[in-house]
C-alpha cells in the first residue's frame, strides 16, 4: 500500500470522526430544544411557601451573649402548577435573627408534590445557649421588653421538577418566612401549655429557586 492510500485513509477517517461529532452535536440541541419547548409552554411555577403559625416553648437571652431557644412551627408548601410535579430532596429549616442563625438546621424529610397538591410540615427548630453577637444579644433583650420580635423562618434545600417521564436535575431552593411574635403579651396567643404560647401568623414567604 502507497504512503497516497495511508494519507487517503486518515482522512477519510477523519472526516467520518467529523461527522459523528456533529451529528452528536446536533442530537444534543435537539433533545436541549426539545426541553426548553416543553419548559416554556408549560410555564412552571415555583412553589408558594406560608408559615402559619409558630408555638414558642422557650426564648431566653441570658449573659452575656448567649440565646436558648425552643418552638414549633407549622409550614405549609403548595405545588401550583398542574402538569409538574416537584421533588424535594433535602430541605433545611431554621432561625435567623437580623440575619444571623439563632438555632440550628433541622431536616425535613424528602418527599414528592404532585399537582396542585399542599404539603404541611411542622418541625420544632431549637438551639441552647448559641452565641450570638454583642450588639444583637441587646436587640433581642429589647425587643422582648417591648413586647415583638421579628424573626426571619429560612428554609433552604434542593428540588427537582418532573414533567411526565422527564425528572430536571436538582434547583437550589431559599425560603425566607418572616415571623412577628408578640412576647410581651400571652393573649395575642394561645396557650398550649404551663410555658407555651402558640402564635398565629398566617404569613407568606418569599422563595427563589
Amino acid at each position: 500500500m502507497s504512503a497516497k492510500d495511508c494519507g487517503k485513509h486518515g482522512h477519510g477517517r477523519r472526516k467520518l470522526f467529523r461527522r459523528i461529532f456533529a451529528s452528536i452535536l446536533i442530537l444534543a440541541f435537539l433533545v436541549l430544544l426539545t426541553v426548553l419547548l416543553i419548559w416554556a409552554i408549560l410555564r412552571p411555577s415555583k412553589p408558594r411557601f406560608i408559615l402559619q403559625d409558630a408555638t414558642v416553648y422557650a426564648f431566653n437571652v441570658s449573659s452575656p451573649n448567649f440565646l436558648t431557644s425552643n418552638f414549633q412551627v407549622t409550614v405549609s408548601s403548595r405545588n401550583p402548577n398542574d402538569k409538574i410535579g416537584i421533588y424535594y430532596d433535602k430541605l433545611d429549616i431554621y432561625a435567623t435573627y437580623r440575619s444571623q442563625q439563632i438555632t440550628l438546621r433541622t431536616a425535613i424529610q424528602p418527599t414528592y408534590q404532585g399537582h396542585k397538591e399542599i404539603d404541611v410540615w411542622s418541625p420544632f427548630i431549637y438551639g441552647t445557649t448559641v452565641p450570638v453577637a454583642p450588639y444583637n444579644a441587646v436587640a433581642l433583650s429589647q425587643d422582648q421588653s417591648q413586647g415583638t420580635v421579628m424573626l426571619m423562618i429560612k428554609m433552604d434545600g434542593r428540588v427537582r421538577f418532573k414533567v411526565g417521564a422527564f425528572i430536571s436535575g436538582r434547583y437550589h431552593l431559599y425560603v425566607r418566612c418572616p415571623a412577628y411574635i408578640s412576647f410581651g403579651n400571652r393573649n395575642t396567643g394561645i396557650v398550649v401549655g404551663a410555658n407555651a404560647v402558640k402564635y398565629q401568623l398566617v404569613t407568606s414567604c418569599t422563595v427563589s429557586v
